[in-house]
């Protein structure tokens, strides 16, 4: 018995994989078959996990930096990420983008299910047993006595069974085909007795002619299968557009405030400067203690800010690995390198150019347009639910004769009708409903498509003035570092030689401080501002690893312009 149910259980575990691989073969062939429609989509779409990228593969860093303060040992034999690694280690291991690789997937699916549905579906059953009569009493002389008696005689046992084979099919007209062959067992089991078989082959054929008749109608769940399958993807190509800039983003911004605690570092150790020359000076009597006490408070003051800083540098390494599922406790040093190749750099696509170029390329609104479309037929598939159902119907079937024994189904022995099923549509309260919601679905539709239309100019408009303020912002930071830096070369030697003012030596440094901060905002802003730019554009093209390129503009874009309100279905 262990054995059986052993054989059992290898025998479902077997089975188990095969579907398995059945399904992943029909998804895999269904987005093969659609890559073509689609722009920048990854051709070697797999739904399993990617192997983990091994994070001791990496570059050691160098010692911990000082500026980093009491949290350096956490730089301890950590390992130095650079941003194309990061994009990578991402599309690995974040959570959030394997969700969106395996919704894509079921969308393969759900259309696989669709196109199975429009089949013949075979179907095969069988059912057998033993059923034990009650012994039953008989009346009988004794032949001794010659008295009669009762006596009881063991009640018969019959083996049934029976097996049905079967086939539906729904066709593109609305029709419905079923077949099926059915045969049933009975022997009795006594004796010599003799098996009885009984079988029969039958078919039915039902055509709608008004309601639920023609192509349009039955075709359209397909349609929009088809469709749905195809929005998806266009949706799983541009989050990967989506998710490549933030990660670059996250990436770009927990460098900054690295850099932004490093120069709050440099900033404390000008003002513990400024401390210890202004107590030699008190201590001398050249300098009062006012002055003393304001540049002790401007310590305190540049120690609280750097503090700040080296938290929130920790809290933003720390939410770059949770956004591409790296445990917290892995010690890792974004590449400084990546922020010293920063520089501005201009699109070369005007704001005049990118509109247009946006609109016609922009795989949402393609989306968008077409879902105008896919409810504008929805229309005449309403309007066909509100007519009367009227369904042909054809039956017919052979049998076998009532003869014992083994019997095929006998041609002579047939039996057919044929008829019309009639509901005349007295109550369509829930149809005309669902009609004049269809109807509404198409406006809805359009002003939908009309609103993506001007999100996305002004999506464009507001990167492209983004790159703009980022470069003027990184041109006042560059002109502000060296004049705070000449300020405070100037303000230091003034105050060695007893002229300067406390008060003008903190505001230069504090200016110092906080054009060096703006000018790698700036650098970042840009660089982001500038991935955004080609992003909304739709010509941010990113490869399987999570790198990115940037695609040519097209010559002459055509844009998806929406159909003219009189090309919408009529009541």
């Amino acid at each position: 018995m262990c054995t059986g149910l052993l054989l059992a259980a290898t025998v479902a575990g077997c089975s188990s994989k095969y579907w398995r691989k059945s399904a992943d073969r029909d998804a895999s062939r269904l987005l093969a078959e659609k890559f073509p429609a689609v722009p920048n989509m990854d051709t070697n779409f797999t739904v399993e996990t990617p192997e983990p990228l091994l994070l001791d593969r990496l570059p050691l860093a160098p010692a911990p930096e000082e500026f980093l303060g009491s949290e350096a040992s956490a730089e301890k034999d950590a390992r130095v990420l650079n941003l194309a690694t990061a994009l990578d280690l991402a599309v690995r291991q974040s959570r959030e983008f394997q969700n969106r690789r395996e919704l894509l997937f079921l969308e393969a699916l759900s259309l696989s299910l669709s196109r199975w549905q429009l089949t013949p579906i075979f179907g095969l059953t069988a059912n057998g047993g033993i059923q034990s009569f009650a012994p039953v009493q008989v009346q009988g002389t004794d032949p001794v006595t010659g008295q009669q008696v009762t006596a009881l005689r063991n009640g018969n046992k019959l083996a049934t069974g029976g097996a049905r084979f079967g086939a539906n099919w729904l066709l593109a007209t609305g029709a419905r085909l079923s077949t099926d062959f059915t045969t049933d067992f009975l022997r009795v089991i006594a004796g010599n007795g003799t098996p009885n078989t009984g079988s029969r082959l039958g078919a039915s054929l039902s055509q709608p002619l008004l309601r639920g008749a023609g192509f349009k109608a039955n075709l359209e769940s397909l349609r929009q299968s088809e469709r749905d399958l195809l929005y998806a993807m266009r949706d799983f190509a541009q989050y990967r557009q989506e998710f490549t800039v933030t990660v670059a983003g996250d990436y770009f911004q927990a460098l900054q405030a690295r850099d932004t605690a490093r120069n709050a570092f440099l900033d404390l150790a000008r003002s513990r400067q400024n401390v210890a020359r202004e107590r030699a000076f008190a201590d001398e009597g050249q300098r009062p203690l006012a002055s003393l006490d304001q540049f002790r408070q401007a310590e305190l003051n540049s120690e609280t800010r750097w503090l700040e800083a080296i938290r929130s540098y920790r809290e933003s390494l720390d939410r770059f690995k949770i956004s591409f599922g790296v445990p917290l406790a892995t010690r890792l040093v974004l590449d400084d390198s990546e922020l010293a190749r920063l520089a501005i750099q201009e699109p070369g696509v005007g704001l005049d150019e990118a509109v247009p170029v946006a609109v016609a390329t922009r795989l949402d609104l393609q989306t968008s347009r077409e879902r105008v479309e896919d409810a504008a037929r929805k229309v005449p598939i309403a309007k066909n639910n509100l007519l009367p159902q009227i369904d042909a119907i054809v039956r017919g079937d052979i049998q076998s004769s009532a003869a014992s024994g083994f019997k095929l189904p006998d041609p002579k022995l047939n039996s057919w009708s044929a008829g019309l099923n009639v509901d005349l549509g007295l109550d369509r309260k829930s149809q005309r409903n669902s009609f004049r919601g269809a109807l509404i679905s198409v406006e809805r539709a359009r002003r939908q498509f009309a609103l993506e239309l001007d999100t996305v100019r002004l999506a464009v408009a507001s990167d492209w003035r983004a790159l703009e303020q980022a470069k003027r912002n990184f041109e006042n930071a560059e002109i502000g570092v060296k004049l705070a830096e000449r300020r405070v070369e100037e303000q230091e030697l003034r105050m060695q030689l007893g002229r300067g003012q406390t008060r003008d030596l903190l505001d230069a440094q504090a200016d110092l401080n906080s054009a060096r901060n703006g000018r790698t905002a700036a650098l970042v802003n840009h660089t982001l501002a500038r991935l955004r730019y080609w992003r909304d554009m739709g010509l941010l093209f990113v490869r399987e690893d999570g790198s990115w390129y940037e695609a040519p503009v097209p010559e002459n874009p055509s844009a998806p312009e929406l159909p003219p309100a009189d090309s919408a279905p009529k009541p």
